[in-house]
Formats: structure tokens, sequence, C-alpha cells
């Protein structure tokens, strides 16, 4: 049975206004989950800490050059033509709008903690132009209303237009939840109206074949309590599967159109897709209850993570597609691991978190986090990559956009670095959650974390650490009313953690769920030492991932590291080089671009060099073996010193 609740007045306010600003959590469902988000001013990093640093850049630097960027790449001017009958071309790919929905996104998180005059008025510009846009009936979409050929809905193998619409109504979500500002929640209220009409019960039976609305749908039912968006959603995701586009030649897997959600539970096709879907239909349980959606997306994430995923985190091992391979298909050179792909992830891990309460959706989002995702933004946070191999070779041809040796200022198809803006503004509200027990902290960062507790009272945890360069954390937690039990997830990478309470060792063992559990007495303040130890760990892939078979990668904490050749002593090629598995590098600090901590330590050089391409190893040369200095950065930090070859999985002794 669906729950309902009052639908709230969407009269638009004339500025934005914070008091205005309802501040509810990312994903918070309606219906109540195992978890409950937090406020989104209830975490707050610590500047000049990792998080904090990433976040003040991304405020700084990837939304003021993602404006920038919808200016020149066209993305508003084909808005504007529509206002101003202007003969001029539609620029960009067709679904260029939802570069725009996702930078105002981000604003809108960014919201919460203020907003610069020209980013204010970058707001009301976007605002007023899509209002001016927006046809009476609701329709939105400057490709369609720009080209009199393309009728409404006509394509939705590819026309993308849900999927606009969906990245405008989380625009709205943002703007209303961050500071109040409720002029675009009116618009996209009028485009899901049409969107109800058009496809709710008894109209048509399609949907798009890029899954996102299903999950922005929830998420304006949250917003709006108006019970029509989270029934249109439960359609969409009933109707996938019909094989609409399964005549199309990138084939129905590609669409996740092959079969019904619940029984296409095998992680396939397009990644991004496929896991905007996950998403959304894990969103539409939390609502509806409906146990054969969960049990669903618990078999698809055991397909996705456990036989389809790097050790980055990243998602999509084939170009072609942009998809997903077989299950231990991971090649690491041809890597596609697309960003959108481990941010969705990272989305879809949330909505489990909330729905289950189990650590594993937490360490994914950590794995994703601090590798895959970080890796997608230079140090200037001006440059980005759109697809994040684990290896580069060697003279490899960078030049083309699908496969840069480089990141790149922007792209034809720009859907990453808006999508990066938009997660690093929200980030604070993935840290933690509260329900009937507790809280529970998920991510460790510094910072402070305020919360209530079971009776009502406001607790706040403060967190002091050099996560993820370091692993000891110290968590000051205030006094409540009443005794309430404090959840610390314990890293899996991490053996034997230490743990003190009140100066006092801990011996409560982390439950089988990743969580540390601390009661914490009445009327006491707590403090609670976490010490992870952070050895330099070797880690060997499944034997059934072939291509990086007789490899280990290196990893300390969270973040997996690198080889770069600018790295490495002249003359020696990283194709050539071994390591020892018996005597790994050993972190020193870092010299290079955003490094804290590197690694560094022997390895040796074997440039053997057949005849030929296969020719006979007897003709090897074997003079040119060498011992030489290995030298590992973190992946995420790979490329900010120019073009160079780069390899995560090195070959062993």
């Amino acid at each position: 049975m669906m729950h309902t609740q009052t639908d709230p007045s969407t009269t638009p306010t004339a500025e934005p206004s914070v008091t205005g600003a309802s501040l509810r959590g990312l994903a918070a469902p309606v219906r109540q989950p195992r978890l409950v988000p937090l406020l989104m001013d209830a975490v707050k990093f610590e500047p000049g800490r990792h998080l904090g640093e990433w976040q003040q850049l991304n405020r700084d630097a990837t939304v003021p050059h993602c404006i920038e960027n919808l200016e020149s790449s066209g993305a508003l001017d084909n808005l504007r033509r529509l206002v101003e009958s202007s003969d001029l071309p539609f620029r960009g790919l067709w679904f260029a709008d939802s570069d725009l929905h996702k930078t105002l996104e981000a604003v809108g998180w960014e919201s919460v903690r203020g907003l610069s005059p020209g980013v204010a008025h970058f707001v009301d510009e976007a605002v007023t132009l899509l209002a001016s846009v927006q046809e009476d009936d609701g329709y939105l979409d400057s490709w369609v209303q720009g080209s009199p050929a393309q009728a409404r809905w006509d394509d939705l193998r590819f026309s993308h237009e849900m999927y606009c619409a969906g990245h405008l109504m989380q625009a709205a979500v943002a703007l209303s939840r961050g500071c109040g500002d409720r002029r675009l929640l009116v618009i996209a209220r009028k485009l899901a109206d049409l969107l109800v009409a058009e496809f709710g019960e008894g109209a048509r039976d399609v949907y798009d074949s890029h899954p996102e609305v299903e999950t922005a749908l929830v998420e304006l039912y949250r917003e709006t309590g108006h019970t029509p968006y989270l029934e249109l959603a439960q359609r969409q995701v009933e109707l996938r599967g019909r094989g609409l586009f399964s005549g199309e030649s990138f084939g129905a897997q590609y669409f996740q159109d092959h079969a019904p959600v619940r029984e296409a539970t095998e992680a396939i096709g397009h990644a991004v897709r496929q896991l905007y879907l996950a998403a959304g239909v894990t969103d539409v349980y939390l609502e509806t209850g409906d146990e054969s959606l969960l049990e669903a997306m618990k078999e698809l994430w055991d397909s996705a993570f456990t036989t389809k995923t790097y050790i980055t985190g990243a998602h999509g091992s084939r170009h072609r597609d942009e998809a997903y391979g077989d299950p231990y298909e991971l090649p690491p050179d041809r890597a596609y691991a697309e960003t959108c792909a481990a941010i969705a992830a990272f989305q879809w891990n949330w909505r489990m978190l909330l729905a289950t309460g189990e650590g594993q959706y937490a360490e994914e989002m950590e794995r994703a986090l601090y590798n895959n995702i970080a890796a997608a933004t230079s140090c200037s946070g001006k440059q980005f990559f759109y697809s994040n191999p684990l290896q580069l070779r060697t003279g490899h041809d960078g030049t083309t956009e699908d496969a840069p040796s480089e990141r790149l200022d922007w792209y034809s198809c720009a859907c990453c670095p808006p999508n990066l803006a938009r997660l690093i503004a929200s980030l604070q509200g993935y840290v933690a959650t509260s329900n009937s027990q507790g809280v529970q902290l998920h991510l460790l960062a510094a910072g402070t974390v305020r919360a209530n507790a079971p009776d009502g009272s406001t607790v706040t945890i403060t967190v002091e650490t050099e996560y993820p360069w370091d692993g000891i954390c110290r968590l000051d937690v205030s006094a409540a009313a009443s005794s309430w039990e404090l959840a610390i997830r314990v890293p899996a990478w991490c053996d034997e953690p230490s743990i003190t309470v009140n100066g006092s060792p801990f011996g409560v063992p982390v439950g089988p769920d990743g969580y540390l559990r601390v009661q914490c007495a009445a009327g006491e303040a707590t403090v609670i030492g976490l010490d992870l130890p952070m050895p330099v760990r070797a880690v060997s892939a499944h034997p059934r991932v072939d291509a990086v078979r007789g490899c280990i990668a290196l990893a300390r904490g969270p973040l997996v590291y690198c080889i770069e050749q600018v790295d490495q002593p002249e003359g020696d090629l990283l194709e050539d080089i071994r390591i020892d598995q018996a005597s790994l590098p050993q972190p020193v600090p870092g010299t290079s671009p955003g490094v804290v901590t590197q690694l560094v330590g022997e390895g040796r050089v074997l440039a053997t060099r057949p005849s030929s391409l296969y020719g006979d190893p007897r003709q090897e040369d074997v003079a040119a073996t060498h011992e030489t200095t290995i030298t590992a950065i973190p992946y995420f930090r790979w490329a900010n010193r120019g073009s160079n070859a780069m390899r995560v999985w090195i070959p062993t002794i």
C-alpha cells in the first residue's frame, strides 16, 4: 500500500530563502527505512582535511568550471534560442539539458553552505530561462522543442527526454532542500505532472531507454508528498523489460530491456543505465516495501560487486557500449570504468545501505569514493576523466576523447564533470545515519556530526583524523539525556583494529555487519579511540580474472596505489617492472601533487626482448635484468604530472 502525506504548497519564492530549506537528507524515505539519513547540514567536514579540501575544491573550482562550460558548450544557448526565436543551431548532444540540470543540482547542495553572488546570479538566470522555455502543459526539452521534425516522446530509445526530466527534478529537490528556493520545483512539478498524464496508469506503456527518471520521481514524491510521482516511478519499474528496444543494434541488454527487473539479476549492458535503474528500483522498494524488489536488487548487487567490479570501485569493462562484460572480464588496460558509473554505484549502495543497514554497501561506497571517483578530477578541479583505465601503456595513443592520456577540460558528452560536482557538493549527506538505537557512522572523515539521540536530544560527534592517509581516529561524543548506541563501521581491509573507550581497551568485537557498537551512557560524554593499522597490502585478484593473473595491486588503507613512468628511474619501462611480494614498498611522505603518502621500495626490471613478438624465449636478452626502485602513488592522483604510462596491477617476480 502506498504511503501518503499532505501535499505542501509549491508557490515559488521571489528570492532563495535559507529559512525555508527543508535540509532533508539524501534519498530520505518517507516510509521508515532501517537507517535514516541526517539533515544536509548535520555533517561539516574539517577544512584542510581530505574530504573538506575536496569539497572546497569542488566549490571553488569545479562548480564554476561547469558553469563556464555550460556557456561555451552551448547548453545555455540551446535554451536561449527558443526564447529569442533564433536560427542558431542546437549545439552538443541532444541530452545537453542534463548538463545544466546536474550543475544546478550541485549548486543546490552547495547552497547549504551559502552561494557566492556570481553563482546565485547563475541560478536566477537559469531558472528564469527554463521557466520561459517550458510549454504551457509542462513540456521542457530544448532538443525536441528546437527540432521541428522531432516529435515529443517519439524516440525514447535515444531521445533521453525522461532522463533529462529526471535530472531537472533532482536539481529542483536540491535547491528546495538546500536553500528553500522552490522556483525550479514549480517547473519540475509541471513537467512531472505531464509525465503522469502521458505515462501513468491507463496511458502509454512505454519507458525511457536510459533509466534515471525512476529515482528522480521518487525524490520528487519525497519532497512534495504527491503520490502520483511515486506511482509513476513504480510503474516505470514494473514496465521495464518488455523488449521495446530489443530490435535495436545495441540489443535489449544494452538498455536493460531484456527481462523484468525481478528476473534481470545479472549486471549487464550499459553500466550507467544498469546502476541508475538499480538505484531507482531500490528507491521504489524503500517507499513501497515490496520485498521482491529488494531481493532482486540483492542478487543484482552480488553479480555486479562480486564478479564485475574493479579493485578501484569502477564498473564497465567494455568500451563498446560502455558496458559490463562477462563475469571476471576485468582487463585493466581496456577498462572503460566510466566516472558516471562509479557515481551511480555509490548512489545505489547508499540506498541499499538505508534499506538493509549492512556494512558491505558502505564498504563499496568508500572503495569507489577514494579511488575511481576521486581519480576522475585533477588536482586543479578543472580537468576530468570520463573513462578510468587501470593501465596506460607506453606509447598509448591518447588523442581520442574516449581514452585520453590526460584529463580533459570538458567532453562532447559532458555527463561526468557536473555529475562529479553534484556528488561532491552533497558528500556530507552520505557520512552518517540514525535510527531508534542511535547513530551510525559509515564514512570516517575529520569534522563534526550532529544528530538526534533516540530520546530526541542532540548529540555531537567530533572526529579528528587524517583518514584516508592515516588510520588513527579520535571521536569526542557529547552527552545525551539517556543512553544510546554509536555504531562505527570498521573497514574490511583492517584486520586488527584497536579500540579504546574513555581510555580503556574495548573488548567488544566488530559485528558481522562490519560495525563496532559503543553504548554511550546517559549524561556522560564519551571519547573513543580508533586505531586502524594501515600496512601496505599486496592484493591478488580472483583467479578467474585472467587479465591480471600473476600480478598484485598495492593498497594501503582504503587507497589503491599505482606506478607511473614519471616516478621510475630513467630507462626502466613500466612494462618491464616486477615486484617481490615478500618485500613490498613502504610508506614515505609524498613528493608529487596532492600525495600525502607514497610507497617506495625495491623491484626488478626484467627487460626481456625476444627476437620477435612471439620469439623463442631462449633468445631473450636477460643481461638487461637489474634491480630498480619502485615508487607508487595513490591511483586517484595519477596523471597530474603530464602524460605517461601507468599501471595498478604489477607482475610479480
